[in-house]
């Protein structure tokens, strides 16, 4: 059981495939199209409920809960060594001073 006020991801579907615009790519054609949402669940439910949540703006949107507690997959990728002096060759350029600038 997922708790009410749990962040969670839901999915909706607002196009059958047959409903999709003409001239999109066929592969894309053949599948439905779906709206992810992420927000806080307003009810206790279980994975593949119907549910309603509300999101980060305040909108309540209905779907089919999909995934709970869900992360934002987002990375900057790998550490770039040369970028690591430029936050104090910044300051140096900016303020005069050195790293405590």
């Amino acid at each position: 059981m997922i708790q009410q006020g749990t962040w969670v991801t839901i999915r909706c579907q607002i196009l059958d495939a047959s409903e999709r615009a003409a001239g999109i790519p066929t592969d894309t054609a053949a599948t439905p199209f779906m709206l992810w949402v992420k927000g806080t669940l307003l009810a206790d439910a279980e994975i593949g409920q119907e549910v309603r949540v509300r999101t980060a703006t305040g909108r309540e949107e209905a779907g089919v809960l999909a995934e709970a507690e869900t992360a934002y997959p987002v990375g900057y990728g790998a550490f770039v060594p040369e970028l690591s002096g430029i936050g104090p060759q910044a300051r140096a350029l900016l303020f005069g001073g050195g790293e405590d600038a």
